[in-house]
């Protein structure tokens, strides 16, 4: 995934999220309608991920996002795996800095990972906040943000294990 597909994708989320929220949406087909009048033209595969990491649920009256954070209708090792890979595919470093977690990203992907980093619902974590290529994560202290900092570094560890292999 690059930097510009990212920007798509997040855009698209964010106007799947808002028609949902503001309408009726009764299927795919009329969401893709529905999007494309809004300049966002998607294949239907490209869609029903969409939908799926978004964590939406269809019901009798069409399609409900979560209460809020998107992903909470998603799985736990789901979660985990997605965290996993926007880790892989953003994250430069992470470090422990007293109560808080520093994760370094290249420019302009602080903002997904850190999207990432909260629909993850990382017990540890408090909150989250990010800049263009930094991102702090706050926790209760310095023994958790050590222990949070070791579990988010070991998808970092595994990447560069398997590129130099």
């Amino acid at each position: 995934m690059n930097e510009h597909t990212d920007r798509r994708g997040v855009r698209r989320h964010e106007t799947i999220l808002a028609l949902v929220r503001s309408s009726a949406v009764r299927s795919q087909g009329q969401l893709q309608r529905l999007l494309r009048r809004r300049g966002l033209v998607v294949t239907q595969p490209t869609l029903s991920r969409d939908l799926r990491d978004l964590g939406l649920a269809k019901t009798p009256r069409g399609y409900v996002a979560p209460d809020g954070a998107p992903g909470r209708f998603t799985p736990p090792p789901r979660r985990d795996v997605r965290l996993s890979r926007a880790l892989r595919g953003f994250a430069l470093s992470v470090r422990p800095a007293a109560s808080l977690v520093v994760v370094k990203t290249p420019p302009a992907a602080a903002p997904p990972l850190a999207r990432a980093l909260d629909e993850a619902g990382l017990p540890e974590a408090i909150g989250a906040i990010a800049g263009d290529d930094t991102i702090f994560l706050a926790t209760r202290d310095e023994r958790t943000a050590r222990a949070l900092a070791r579990r988010l570094a070991a998808s970092l560890t595994r990447r560069t294990l398997r590129e130099g292999a």
